[in-house]
């Protein structure tokens, strides 16, 4: 796991395509709203409206460079015991994030998905969120996935109950494979990360992705969230070109 050693590091777009394979699938731990936010004498809900803006170019940036997949993690099954002010603020922020960038983002060829039990989310941020992936449904060139009250713990059990529910009866030699779970969580379909970044300089994962991070490098950066730019996002691909991916196996 690299942390960011805070040396200056000029990487742009051109020169990551012609040093080796880019990630398929980033996901992004966005940490760092409220510690940004109280730095400045704000409130924590401005923080979280300058996380959405630093989505913005990242998501564009990513689409750009080739990435298929784009996953981040904007609120999580334990984020509801925050104080309710906060976290209608997040509903409202994700509400105004979808209608105003949706057309944007189809216009980019941006497809918008959703991993977490969104069922539970307030009906104004549902309605958001189905127009979004509606208005965006036949867009090929890259998937922004947004983890709307996702927990990988969670993720993991309604997984093994789809595929519980579509075997009923269940035949005592019927055992649940690796394969089976793997075709039942939110992230079916999608190829597992390549890479996690998570901002503000914390080690570790938060219920993110449990059972898709087994083989994904991870890059931590002391950057908090609303100050990860396109160049951070460099910074962490050129790290992610260095380093040596065996899968538990061994190079000849």
């Amino acid at each position: 796991m690299d942390t960011d050693a805070r040396q200056p590091l000029i990487v742009d777009s051109q020169s990551l395509g012609r040093r080796g394979k880019l990630p398929r699938h980033i996901a992004i731990i966005m940490d760092g709203n409220g510690r940004w936010a109280q730095q400045r004498g704000l409130n924590r809900a401005e923080g979280h409206r300058a996380g959405v803006q630093a989505l913005k170019p990242i998501v564009k940036e990513c689409a750009a460079l080739g990435i298929q997949v784009l996953t981040v993690y904007a609120f999580s099954t334990e984020n509801w015991a925050r104080p309710q002010v906060e976290v209608n603020a997040l509903w409202d922020l994700l509400v105004e994030f979808l209608r105003s960038e949706t057309p944007e983002l189809k216009a980019e060829g941006v497809r918008i998905q959703t991993i977490g039990n969104v069922g539970a989310l307030p009906p104004r941020a549902q309605r958001a969120i189905d127009a979004a992936k509606h208005d965006t449904a036949e867009q090929t060139r890259m998937v922004l996935n947004l983890a709307l009250n996702y927990g990988g713990r969670d993720e993991l059990v309604r997984a093994v109950n789809r595929w519980l529910d579509e075997q009923r009866p269940v035949p005592e030699e019927r055992y649940v494979t690796a394969n089976a779970i793997a075709q039942h969580l939110d992230t079916a379909g999608l190829p597992d990360p390549d890479l996690l970044i998570r901002s503000s300089g914390e080690l570790r994962i938060s219920n993110f992705l449990l059972w898709q991070l087994a083989y994904a490098e991870i890059y931590v950066t002391t950057t908090l969230w609303p100050d990860f730019n396109p160049m951070e996002l460099h910074k962490a691909i050129h790290a992610y070109q260095n380093r040596d991916r065996r899968f538990g196996g061994l190079r000849e």
